[in-house]
């Protein structure tokens, strides 16, 4: 292979590895995303379970946010206010909430499984490419080295 084929080669790895680091960055704060939506749910799955077997009248510690919680008093634990997203939420019985949770933490997994896999194929690349990229740079450096050599024998 002629040393300026190389050198694009060289180019063009350099260039792809550059695009395969940006997708691997992404791809790892999509899962960051999905593994805290995963726990949010599992939450509200144990919290769901929870609140199923209190009884009514029960004192509750409700969070509020930032670490803070409010005391109060359980109405009743048949009815839950599930979102629906788009900032919509609806009254469900309970046996709905927790099968709507558990259908959204399967359909996460699976996200985050595929999300896994895509990562581990980009890495794979990023390594073939990074591998290839040291070769090419050691051949051009022999090659910049042969042509230093040849012009300094030529000026003998």
């Amino acid at each position: 292979m002629a040393s300026s084929e190389q050198q694009e080669q060289f180019r063009r790895l350099a260039v792809e590895l550059r695009i395969l680091e940006g997708t691997a960055e992404t791809l790892q704060a999509r899962l960051n995303l999905v593994h805290g939506a995963l726990n949010e749910l599992g939450v509200a799955r144990a919290t769901l379970e929870g609140v199923e077997k209190e009884s009514p009248g029960a004192s509750l510690f409700v969070p509020i946010g930032g670490g803070s919680f409010i005391r109060a008093t359980l109405e009743s634990s048949d009815r839950v206010v599930v979102g629906m997203g788009a900032g919509v939420s609806t009254e469900r019985s309970m046996v709905e909430a927790k099968e709507i949770v558990q259908s959204r933490l399967g359909e996460l997994e699976k996200t985050r499984a595929s999300l896994q896999q895509q990562l581990v194929q980009v890495v794979g690349r990023i390594q073939e490419n990074r591998d290839r990229l040291q070769e090419l740079s050691g051949i051009l450096s022999q090659v910049e080295r042969r042509a230093d050599v040849s012009e300094a024998e030529g000026r003998s």
